[in-house]
């Protein structure tokens, strides 16, 4: 324990270290990396973060899974010593990804590929990760939210909430939202394109071939391989970094008024306040992975003409397509989509002043209403009720954790515990024939609290979406850890908001 204790210091004291110089020195190219990726130490603790998934347990196209592994003679350290072996002799060789459709929620018939790579494939991602993340993380813009550590959807929706709250001289200055949406983004991502990125910071041959070896990796679908020109392999482990190196060149495009990840966010905030001064239009980039918002303080105008600039920049630089039928331009007053969230600014309650308030869509719920219906209308004989409970739990629970700081949201989730409760007394009516409501109410009921009942069977209560209650969440700035900047750039994080780290979960407070 003490042994696997140093290991995981080793590596995040490295870790540490490729942030600092990264951050330090921008221009920096760091050329002996492979090593790192070959080290045990490394190995181990991306076998770690593997073993925690419960995509471990899905195999790839070798059919081997977690614990297969953990059941050879030899166990994981052999495992372990013949990836190592093979990273080094250079026969290492990334098999096909398994292709799986997911449906795509909303769209019946609209599936959306997702690749499974081998068990020692997804090994091999993880330990280039571990080496490859605290390098372009220090390149990365405070305004970029998405598959970052200590970062998530409900930062970047606060961050659009700022930007739309009054000041002291009145409403906020952004007029109209471009709603970004590029053509099958992870599908066309252009590989000589994403490799002249990578570049600029790693120039390390070995690495980088690892790299494209990846890229190209085939895709095993109906019993065929094919071999992608374009695109990121869905579902690998470095997928989401490789596409936020690609995509910080829309970030490059409003680096006047987006804070650029060197240098404090005035700066870029009095360049906006001194271009709005002038008449000039300024543009406020907000993104999560592929999906981005433009913050336009200027015309309509402006805002149309931007958009069909952007579309050709992507087009010359990225060589991804702008959907210009799906970007559309909206008024914050009119309200727009974004992240699962409905976002609309509307007069406050406090002081009637416009502000930016987040609300559950309907469409939303609707959904969750169409999943649980699911759940509950399917054959009710054979299947235990703690069963049915413990999986509606699980929705309960995301759904009811995601959507907690929705204005408006108590009022919403008591609508679905009492739709809820319906659903499931029904669902034991049809599994219980001829039973009475003294009797059902008798077995199933379990009352929380004097005023307050649930239904439960055995040891599993169903959840209620209301239990918890709801909250507001608390906008924490441009500068947000990720593990590595908290003594370099000063920046801690609250208790309440810890970050996971290789598997542990490390906290502090937050330092005024």
């Amino acid at each position: 324990m003490a042994s696997a204790t140093m290991n995981i210091e080793a590596i995040l004291d490295m870790q540490h270290k490729l942030y600092r110089w990264s951050r330090n020195n921008p221009e920096q190219v760091f050329s002996d990396l492979f090593n790192l990726v070959c080290d045990r130490r490394t190995l181990q603790l991306a076998w770690k973060q593997l073993s925690t998934n419960k995509g471990s347990r899905t195999p790839g196209i070798d059919g081997v899974h977690r614990r297969r592994i953990e059941e050879r003679p030899g166990g994981v350290a052999q495992f372990l010593d013949e990836v190592r072996e093979e990273l080094r002799s250079g026969t290492y060789q990334p098999q096909p990804v398994r292709q799986h459709l997911i449906p795509k929620p909303g769209k019946p018939g609209h599936f959306r590929p997702l690749g499974i790579p081998t068990l020692k494939d997804r090994l091999v991602q993880m330990a280039l990760k571990i080496v490859l993340e605290p390098i372009f993380e220090a390149d990365f813009y405070p305004t970029s939210y998405g598959f970052r550590r200590g970062r998530s959807t409900h930062d970047a929706l606060a961050a659009v909430q700022m930007q739309l709250r009054p000041s002291r001289n009145g409403p906020s200055a952004v007029r109209y939202i471009i709603e970004g949406d590029i053509k099958g983004c992870f599908d066309n991502i252009d590989h000589h394109v994403l490799m002249e990125r990578v570049r600029r910071r790693i120039g390390d041959r070995k690495v980088l071939r690892l790299i494209l070896a990846f890229l190209k990796a085939g895709i095993m679908a109906e019993g065929s391989v094919r071999h992608p020109v374009a695109g990121t392999p869905q579902g690998g482990i470095i997928s989401p970094l490789l596409a936020n190196i690609l995509l910080t060149a829309l970030e490059e495009r409003y680096r006047r008024w987006t804070p650029p990840s060197h240098e404090p966010s005035i700066r870029s905030t009095r360049r906006r306040a001194w271009d709005r001064r002038q008449g000039r239009p300024t543009f406020y980039l907000i993104r999560y992975a592929d999906d981005f918002l433009i913050l336009v303080s200027g015309s309509r105008e402006d805002a149309e003409a931007e958009k069909l600039a952007l579309s050709q920049y992507l087009r010359d630089t990225l060589r991804l397509e702008l959907s210009l039928e799906k970007t559309a331009i909206t008024a914050p007053e009119d309200g727009f989509d974004f992240l699962g969230y409905r976002v609309v600014v509307e007069p406050s309650r406090r002081n009637g002043m416009p502000v930016a308030k987040l609300r559950i869509p309907k469409g939303k719920l609707q959904l969750l209403r169409d999943r649980l219906k699911t759940r509950t209308s399917l054959p009710t004989a054979i299947r235990p009720a703690d069963e049915l409970m413990r999986e509606v739990n699980y929705i309960v629970r995301g759904w009811r954790n995601y959507y907690r700081y929705a204005t408006g949201a108590s009022r919403e989730f008591a609508k679905l515990d009492r739709w809820l409760w319906q659903r499931i007394r029904l669902w034991l009516k049809k599994k219980h024939k001829g039973i009475t409501g003294h009797d059902l109410r008798r077995r199933y009921a379990r009352q929380e609290t004097p005023r307050r009942w649930t239904w439960g069977a055995g040891e599993v209560t169903l959840r209620r979406f209301s239990q918890g209650g709801t909250t507001h969440y608390r906008w924490r700035g441009a500068k947000i850890s990720n593990g590595w900047n908290d003594v370099i750039d000063g920046v801690h994080f609250y208790p309440e908001v810890p970050i996971a780290l290789h598997g542990f979960t490390w906290t502090g407070e937050w330092l005024r």
